[in-house]
């Protein structure tokens, strides 16, 4: 039996359709986190149907679910089976279940976390500070090869409400968070890859020279998690104006090797569906050519070799690579 996907719209579509996934998953023997606790062979023998396993052994629904307002998209997810769905920005899900101990995150929490990191970015530009910053100086030391432009980005304090009466707000807490694979807001482990470039912003009444020996301190402590051939690679700026609320933040941009990791999931899954054509006669219909479709493919590939070729680099290669044009001259 081929793939079926599941496309449910507006409020009565989304409602019947939380009721549907109740049942399936039910007879399919899999749990309202995803897992499967049934206990026989025939439950899973047709489970591909309509779910997908990922790669952590989760069966997730193959779904569409649709509104014009989110109350209908939260509901679904504060639901019982609400876990099962795996959302786009499961990074954002999972800072909110696993570090904000939010039971049931809406789409505002969601946004909250993203406009904080977009506040702690601009903060400069909009404050003064003993070390300023601006968007094309990051860009100048973030990005050292054109096409490696891509960024993780994290944010500090993320505490829950339990337990921000045990935690203090200083430097090093706030820089032991900040480069927290579980504090960043990409689905990607930085320890699976090496940093080309690094910033950390920090917002609030504190010492520079803190600062720099905390930055200067990570990047001893975790030498191989740094590429050795870009020396001095982490940026550091100090805005004095904390955000509401708070007495002092950090905000994290990472240019890492190991974002590849998200650029290979989306390359598998659209390979998967070019390989059957799958929707492809909507974008022929408007003009386009199907060899766009399988440069775009070549691209994403190129780019995940960029990147890993960068991570394998030592600092030995360039000097390599000058003798043995050297002998080719000669």
């Amino acid at each position: 039996m081929r793939e079926i996907l599941h496309i449910q719209g507006g409020q009565c579509g989304n409602q019947i359709g939380s009721k549907f996934w109740e049942v399936v998953c039910d007879e399919h023997g899999i749990d309202p986190t995803g897992r499967y606790v049934g206990t026989s062979d025939l439950q899973l023998e047709r489970v591909n149907v309509y779910y997908n396993e990922a790669s952590c052994g989760r069966f997730v629904p193959r779904a569409v679910l649709m509104d014009l307002e989110p109350g209908t998209m939260d509901s679904v997810r504060t639901g019982p089976y609400g876990q099962i769905f795996r959302p786009d920005n499961e990074a954002l899900y999972d800072i909110c279940f696993r570090t904000l101990k939010l039971t049931t995150p809406s789409f505002g929490d969601l946004n909250h976390l993203i406009s904080a990191t977009m506040s702690g970015v601009t903060c400069c530009l909009r404050f003064p500070g003993q070390l300023n910053s601006d968007l094309r100086k990051l860009a100048v030391n973030l990005i050292p090869f054109p096409r490696l432009h891509f960024f993780m980005v994290g944010f500090a304090p993320l505490t829950s409400r339990g337990s921000q009466m045990y935690r203090s707000l200083t430097v090093p807490e706030l820089t032991q968070q900040m480069w927290d694979s579980k504090n960043m807001m990409c689905a990607a482990d930085p320890r699976h890859g090496r940093y080309l470039t690094a910033s950390a912003m920090f917002r609030g009444k504190m010492s520079t020279k803190e600062v720099d020996e905390q930055m200067i301190n990570v990047q001893n402590k975790n030498s191989s998690y740094f590429v050795e051939w870009i020396p001095n690679n982490v940026k550091s700026s100090v805005c004095d104006i904390p955000p509401r609320g708070l007495s002092m933040a950090s905000t994290f941009i990472g240019n890492s090797t190991s974002i590849q990791e998200m650029f290979r999931r989306v390359s598998e899954q659209f390979t998967a569906m070019f390989r059957r054509k799958a929707f492809l006669h909507w974008y022929t219909g408007e003009g386009m050519d199907e060899m766009e479709f399988t440069e775009a493919e070549s691209n994403m590939n190129d780019l995940v070799s960029e990147y890993q070729q960068y991570q394998d680099a030592t600092a030995d290669e360039e000097g390599e690579y000058e003798e043995e044009e050297e002998l080719e001259q000669e």
